[in-house]
């Protein structure tokens, strides 16, 4: 195997990978003794068609497809480390030559990591800012703890902003009930947004018992499209108004919500934790501060490939988000009318911000030669057993090569981002 460097353009990179005739020959040969199964020929019983005979039958390049398959996994990841190439993407594969007289030729083009040089990261200048927690924001926790245990009670009043409605609906396109537009007993939070802009706003006023008939118009990028852009009426019945029923906030609340006796006890305990807080804010905000400055210092080309897989984590921990919420993507996507490439528009910036920033504290990490020592590794590992409450050799021998080394990357981005805190300046 021979590997040729053709163009290098930023992150764009050419090459050409050559394979000699006799290790083609023999790809095509495993390619013919994998596949032979596959082939019923006249004459012979299924599985023992001689090769010859199928390519007669088949065309002389039939195992050529299996073949290349086998051979470019075997010979890509050679050629890039003999090319010395820090791919980030699937590479795009094409075909110059191909014959088992004269071998196979293939053309390769991928993106790999930009070569740039970080800007200046010791000595930058970030404000320190001081941890306070004034009296109102325990108050505030207190409140909010009240209402996360509030109860919802039917209530005999208009529905306003903050209410739950239960509701019957079924929608209309033209007088004709359109699928997914009906439901019963729905918990409808008035200004939760939950569904089509201006649903809600039209239900403000009504009481139990009501019906009400609402207009709105669907997105114009709504998934549906026998939808899209329509205006429908939704018939909708109020059933129940709901409020929440909140506690009296005293030692008895206390009691009820802590392992406190007193009202005191609690808020002490709240000023601590918020304290803790307060501080592992501050000392986030100042890393953020000092690694934006950095990366507002630096010029480098944010590869395409890197931005789209950074989008897909977002997403991903975006739907981890919504299932503790008791939904999915789907659903929330069907009631905001939006699509996946709407969401990963909104959030295109930031992943792009994130991934200059990998690519900043990695650069940093090959210039600090910063490196992960086995002791450090496997305190790592103890905390991630103990987390997941299994044994530290249990865990790492279920870890595979490419996990071990993303742990050992993280770690390296630790390091960095304290070695950038030990040298900036504090004002």
């Amino acid at each position: 195997m021979k590997a040729e460097l053709l163009k290098k353009e930023g992150i764009n990179v050419s090459f050409k990978i050559t394979v000699e005739n006799d290790k083609f020959k023999e790809a095509v040969n495993k390619a013919y003794n994998k596949t032979k199964g596959k082939y019923n020929i006249p004459g012979f019983r299924k599985g023992k068609a001689p090769k010859v005979v199928i390519e007669t039958q088949y065309g002389k390049g039939i195992f050529y497809n299996d073949a290349i398959d086998m051979l470019f996994k075997e010979v890509y990841p050679q050629a890039i480390k003999e090319l010395n190439l820090d791919v980030i993407d699937r590479p795009s594969l094409d075909i110059e030559q191909i014959s088992e007289e004269n071998g196979l030729v293939m053309l390769v083009d991928v993106q790999v990591k930009p070569e740039f040089e970080v800007g200046t990261y010791k000595g930058v200048e970030v404000k320190k800012e001081e941890v306070k927690v004034s009296e109102d924001e325990v108050e505030l926790e207190l409140k909010e703890m009240a209402t996360r245990g509030a109860r919802l009670v039917s209530a005999d009043k208009a529905l306003e902003s903050g209410d739950t409605a239960v509701i019957d609906y079924e929608g209309f396109d033209n007088g004709v009930a359109f699928e997914g537009g009906k439901g019963e007993n729905y918990s409808l939070v008035i200004g939760s947004n939950t569904f089509i802009p201006g649903f809600e706003d039209q239900l403000i006023g009504k009481k139990a018992g009501e019906e009400v008939e609402v207009n709105v118009t669907f997105p114009e990028k709504y998934h549906a499209p026998n939808l899209a852009g329509k205006p429908v009426v939704f018939n909708v019945k109020v059933n129940d108004v709901k409020v929440k029923e909140i506690a009296e906030i005293n030692d008895e609340f206390a009691k009820d919500v802590s392992e406190f006796e007193t009202l005191k006890e609690l808020k002490d305990s709240i000023r601590t934790k918020l304290e803790e807080q307060a501080k592992k804010s501050v000392e986030d905000k100042m890393k953020n501060d000092i690694i934006s400055k950095i990366c507002d210092n630096t010029e480098v080309e944010i590869p395409s490939a890197m931005v789209e897989h950074q989008l897909d984590n977002l997403i991903m921990q975006f739907n981890y988000q919504l299932q503790y919420q008791g939904l999915n993507l789907k659903q929330l996507l069907d009631m905001s009318g939006k699509t996946i490439d709407d969401l990963k528009d909104e959030r295109r910036e930031d992943a792009k911000k994130g991934v200059k920033m990998t690519l900043v504290l990695e650069k940093i990490a090959e210039v600090e030669n910063v490196q992960i020592s086995d002791e450090e590794f496997d305190a790592e590992i103890s905390k991630m057993a103990s987390m997941y409450n299994i044994e530290s050799d249990k865990l790492k021998n279920t870890l595979r090569e490419e996990e071990i080394e993303g742990i050992k990357e993280e770690l390296k981005i630790r390091k960095v981002v304290d070695l950038l805190v030990e040298n900036a300046k504090l004002v």
